[in-house]
């Protein structure tokens, strides 16, 4: 499981995923500063290890790409100790991280926005880019338009932000014609949107 730990090495990463990071830091010796990369495990799955940190990149990545993922990116730093917080945010500065601090008890519902920024993306445009599919039309057409809606600061525009209900309705019906697996992902967004 994973690297061999240098007998003099003053810093130890754990970089496996959440359910592991608690077995993996107990089978670690104590001593050297201990932290691991999740954005949504608390500090107390580092236990036994009281030098222990976290620094988490609020950033996607994948396997196909390299460090350059990282470029630009935020980093959520948690701390218990003073000395804690000057080292996490050392290695923030490493990783070429924007640090912000985030409090232990904060992290799940922190984890809750970076998927729904994040992972949720991936749905809302794989669920678009069928629907392009069932008419079509190129669903990488609409990558241009998720990019412009960031680059424009996240401006609603649309049938909603113009009130035009009959134009909402209509893209229900033919959901429910034609994709009806999609019809509560469409309410759900519609009325948050709303609100």
């Amino acid at each position: 499981m994973g690297r061999q730990i240098a007998a003099d090495a003053d810093l130890v990463i754990i970089a496996v995923p959440d359910g592991a990071i608690r077995e993996v830091a107990t089978s670690l010796p104590v001593g050297p500063w201990v932290a691991h990369l999740s954005g949504a495990t608390t500090l107390d799955a580092l236990d036994p290890h009281q030098k222990r940190f976290s620094v988490h990149p609020l950033q996607t990545l994948t396997t196909e790409r390299g460090a350059e993922q990282l470029d630009g990116a935020w980093g959520a730093i948690t701390a218990q100790t003073d000395d804690a917080m000057a080292r996490a945010r050392w290695l923030a500065d490493q990783l070429g991280l924007r640090a912000f601090p985030l409090r232990d008890t904060d992290r799940p519902l922190y984890h809750a926005a970076a998927v729904i920024a994040g992972n949720f993306l991936v749905t809302l445009y794989r669920s678009a880019a069928r629907l392009c599919e069932e008419v079509s039309a190129p669903p990488e057409a609409l990558v241009p338009l998720m990019e412009r809606t960031i680059e424009n600061g996240f401006v609603l525009t649309g049938p909603i932000a113009r009130g035009d209900w009959a134009t909402v309705e209509a893209h229900l019906a033919a959901l429910g014609e034609h994709a009806p697996d999609l019809v509560p992902l469409y309410r759900a967004l519609a009325d948050a949107t709303t609100r």
